[in-house]
């Protein structure tokens, strides 16, 4: 059992992939934002890299533990404790019954963290996953973030001695900044039929940064004025970011009249605006750790094969070779 004594800002049970398969019934796929941490976190205390484990966004969380355990904590620095006592990040830890795990708040760049403990968060399976999907109200635990008094059942944890004290390579833990490099194809919707080449070149070219009303849904950016290559959207409606209702690509650039958004891990999975890009793989675990309000990013154009190629990276980085035992 984990017991939660203070829920934070938000905190949601995710696995990853997430809810796959659903885009066509209006479901984007949920997970974790940052999948690369995420994944890294579950390693770390002996479980599958999708297993169900917690997304603290901003900090806040407080838990008590009721059993022996395996904790890690990867993501951005919350000042997380165990027991008072400063807790190590991308590393796995041994809990006992009563240990408290507290998480302040987020002490300098990125903007989220997340919590694994061996077993796994033993929350229902909901139309093929345990994600909490925060619009629609379900997955996860009773479908909604955690707040205090919540008893979130734990899996069977087996052979925690020897899970205790394995690390990411510290060669291998990504770098946090207040300025992002995040790859991105061009398309569906880019020029020259909607937007103009300079407008495409001026996307990959600037250094965008990040609106304050940004959440799970979407990433906001500021918003520009483009040239664009029509005049209208014709039937579609008056600005030329209007098309005729379309389905989104998961972790695509939406240009919603002047201003882009990037639609992320509970966007929504259609509309009437076009994608003038789509992040590739290996890059969205970056737009997890974006701080609303501060931080910048500017989008590297990749081709089809660089994306495939870092794509094999990442997932190369996130396996057991990885990892350091201590």
């Amino acid at each position: 059992m984990f017991e939660v004594l203070e829920g934070g800002i938000q905190t949601t049970v995710q696995d990853f992939p997430g809810r796959v398969g659903y885009l066509a019934l209006g479901t984007y796929p949920a997970g974790p934002m940052d999948h690369f941490a995420f994944r890294v976190a579950n390693l770390l205390v002996g479980n599958s890299q999708g297993t169900a484990a917690l997304e603290v966004t901003v900090g806040g969380l407080k838990a008590r533990f009721h059993d022996r355990r395996v904790l890690a904590v990867t993501g951005a620095d919350m000042h997380a404790t165990l027991n008072g006592r400063p807790l190590r990040l991308w590393e796995s830890v041994g809990v006992e019954p009563g240990d408290q795990l507290e998480m302040k708040t987020v002490k300098a760049t990125g903007f989220r963290a997340y919590v694994a403990v061996s077993g796994a968060f033993d929350v229902p399976d909901y139309m093929g996953s345990r994600a909490t999907f925060t619009v629609g109200g379900f997955g996860g635990f009773e479908g909604r973030g955690l707040k205090k008094g919540d008893r979130v059942p734990l899996g069977r944890g087996d052979g925690i001695d020897r899970l205790i004290g394995r690390r990411l390579r510290p060669s291998l833990r990504p770098p946090y900044a207040s300025h992002w490099e995040i790859e991105a194809m061009r398309g569906p919707q880019a020029d020259p039929d909607y937007l103009t080449p300079a407008d495409m070149e001026f996307f990959f070219s600037h250094a965008w940064k990040v609106d304050r009303n940004s959440n799970r849904m979407g990433v906001r950016l500021e918003s520009h004025k483009w040239q664009w290559a029509r005049t209208s959207g014709g039937i579609a409606g008056g600005h030329p970011s209007n098309i005729l209702d379309n389905g989104y690509a998961v972790w695509t650039v939406n240009v919603c009249g002047d201003q882009p958004i990037i639609l992320v891990a509970d966007g929504p999975s259609l509309g009437g605006f076009i994608c003038n890009a789509t992040l590739v793989y290996a890059s969205t675990w970056k737009v997890g750790q974006l701080v609303p309000g501060r931080d910048t990013i500017t989008f590297k154009e990749v081709t089809i094969e660089e994306a495939t190629q870092r794509a094999r990276d990442l997932d190369a980085t996130i396996s057991e070779r990885s990892i350091d035992r201590g």
